[in-house]
């Protein structure tokens, strides 16, 4: 079992940059696949990013690929979401996930933590 625990969100200008971490707690965190997942107000929650346990590979929605990155620091139980050229559509509760399985990290993942919210301004 894991616990997540997310922080770094904030609220910054169309065009800046957020980075957010994840710390998650028990001896096991690398053997999971890490991702993060985002609600936006009035919409479902998507899918942003993810993971594999290594770190060799990683997975983005359309919506942010090349301006959001993925990483992940197996030594301190962290994973990290580097958010750059951030855009007013961004503005969402983002939740970080865990899941033993890299198909179901990026669709109905196991784990979450309580999220961390990031405004946008125009």
């Amino acid at each position: 079992q894991v616990q997540l625990v997310e922080s770094g969100g904030g609220l910054v200008q169309a065009g800046g940059s957020l980075r957010l971490s994840c710390a998650a707690s028990g001896r096991t965190f690398n053997s999971y696949h890490m991702g993060w997942f985002r609600r936006a107000p009035g919409k479902e929650r998507e899918f942003v990013a993810a993971i594999s346990w290594s770190g060799d590979n990683t997975y983005y929605a359309d919506s942010v690929k090349g301006r959001f990155t993925i990483s992940r620091n197996n030594a301190k139980n962290t994973v990290y979401l580097q958010m750059n050229s951030l855009k007013p559509e961004d503005t969402a509760v983002y939740y970080c996930v865990a899941d033993g399985s890299p198909i179901v990290v990026v669709t109905t993942p196991v784990y979450w933590g309580p999220g961390t919210q990031v405004t946008v301004s125009s």
